[in-house]
């Protein structure tokens, strides 16, 4: 393990299996919604009221490195409490072989989707919470159910199952034949075409589809709408099973046909 003290963050390089240990897993579970999975590594924000877990973890973190590097831990951790306002960063001292986990998706219906893990993996389900806390209605150490009732939250959840690799896990999602019909239910007799030919009140469904507010200016519907795309294209899951590759290519075109039709109006 070393512990670098930067100006802009406190760096932390160590294994996989310090990662694992009690204490360091407890803070992150702490932090779960101020947290930044980034590759092999994580990044935790400050967190005001979170002051003394923090302190606490940074008392145990010296005392693991002092007694790896054999000094006195307590002038240490006077040194890394003056850091105490800043990011920690978390990162993996060599990449490991990748782990798999497998995810399962299942939705209850268009509102409410079920993210189950095959067996508790505390460091996935912390990437899925610090994703979508804010529609998370429960949970266990393996599952969590996700309130998926507006075009926000299941863009949302999209966002968050695209990202395949959490440190050396890799995560594989499975799901039955119905999980994109029940949550695309509303559009199951939406035709692309009308669009367009929709009245005017009801273009504050394209706003939603580019995940803009209403009213938002050209600038920021071609940012989204150029940041969308990219997410979304279909060639980037061409390998995927064929639904989810028919799935991307009607979520791409209604982002083209929600873009067109707020060009016109804004």
């Amino acid at each position: 393990m070393d512990i670098v003290l930067r100006n802009n963050l406190i760096l932390i390089t160590t294994g996989f299996e310090t990662l694992n240990t009690d204490w360091m897993k407890k803070f992150l579970n702490h932090h779960s919604r101020g947290m930044l999975f980034l590759p092999k590594a994580v990044l935790v924000f400050r967190n005001e009221t979170l002051r003394e877990v923090r302190e606490e973890f940074l008392y145990q973190l010296s005392e693991h490195h002092a007694k790896i590097h054999d000094f006195n831990h307590k002038f240490f951790l006077r040194s890394m409490l003056k850091f105490g306002t800043q990011p920690i960063k978390i990162e993996l001292s060599k990449l490991e072989e990748p782990e798999i986990v497998q995810v399962n998706l299942y939705a209850y219906d268009k509102d409410t989707v079920l993210i189950s893990l095959k067996s508790p993996n505390s460091w996935v389900l912390n990437y899925m919470r610090s994703q979508l806390e804010v529609y998370v209605e429960r949970g266990t150490d393996a599952s969590l159910v996700i309130d998926v009732s507006d075009m926000k939250a299941k863009s949302r959840l999209e966002r968050a199952l695209n990202k395949r690799h959490i440190l050396h896990y890799e995560i594989q999602y499975t799901y039955d034949n119905h999980f994109m019909s029940k949550l695309y239910s509303d559009f199951a007799n939406f035709s692309f075409g009308d669009l367009c030919k929709q009245e005017t009140d009801d273009n504050i469904m394209f706003y939603t589809v580019l995940e803009c507010p209403i009213g938002a200016s050209q600038d920021a519907l071609k940012r989204s709408y150029k940041k969308l795309t990219k997410v979304y294209h279909p060639d980037k899951i061409i390998h995927e099973v064929p639904h989810m590759v028919a799935h991307y290519t009607q979520k791409f075109q209604l982002l083209q046909e929600a873009y067109t039709a707020l060009k016109v109006v804004s």
